[in-house]
């Protein structure tokens, strides 16, 4: 499990949690949740801010999927059933940013080939080798960004995305796979409500959305 940023590097990792532990048990148990959601601010985020054109304070944020729960520092995606046009919105403009994560994961096992393979090592060996390919990956992005150009899915000028390379690993294809599913909090699911408003309003939305959810 990872927390990923706009630049394709890890900012966290979690590497070594049992093969039957599903995604939500292993973010429930994590420094990452308990920093997240801690009242002292321990990892120093900013400060609420508001969203350009508009006045109301809304929290930095982490995306992921509907494996974690929904909270003011979680955003996941609105069910499927009986969504509003807002709604649709609000999911687009999620996943847009979620193919960030599921490039960088991608990037990683296409340029470091020993983790498209079972390791016949021990674990501890394991977590290792997985640790430094992830260090060594931003490194390289630190270094020459550039080599990665060609791996990561672009957009066209008219937004249909052109695949990347590591799309080509067909073991792959399954990297962006939600398991199991979180509880969330009502905060949370207000703050969503609001930003599917805000991305459909004149100040937030962008020209090509609505043709993308047809």
């Amino acid at each position: 499990m990872a927390l990923v940023d706009a630049d394709y590097k890890f900012l966290w990792i979690d590497v070594g949690s049992d093969g039957s532990s599903n995604d939500a048990s292993i973010y429930n148990g994590s420094e990452l949740k308990e920093g997240l959601e801690s009242p002292n601010n321990i990892f120093n985020l900013p400060e609420e801010k508001s969203l350009p054109g508009d006045d109301v304070p809304v929290p930095y944020y982490i995306v992921g999927d509907n494996a974690f729960g929904i909270n003011k520092s979680l955003m996941n995606p609105f069910p499927i059933r009986n969504m509003e046009h807002h709604d649709r919105i609000f999911n687009y403009r999620l996943s847009r940013a979620r193919r960030v994560v599921e490039n960088a994961f991608g990037i990683l096992a296409h340029k470091f080939r020993v983790l498209l393979r079972t390791m016949n090592q021990r674990p501890g060996t394991c977590r290792k080798i997985i640790t430094t390919c992830v260090i060594l990956h931003n490194l390289i992005r630190l270094k020459y960004p550039a080599t990665h150009n060609n791996m990561m899915d672009l957009e066209e000028q008219n937004l249909n995305v052109i695949p990347g390379a590591w799309r080509n690993d067909k073991v792959l294809l399954d990297v962006y796979h939600e398991r199991a599913r979180n509880t969330g909090t009502q905060e949370g699911r207000q703050m969503r409500r609001y930003l599917g408003h805000y991305f459909t309003s004149k100040a937030g939305s962008v020209p090509w959305q609505d043709k993308m959810i047809l």
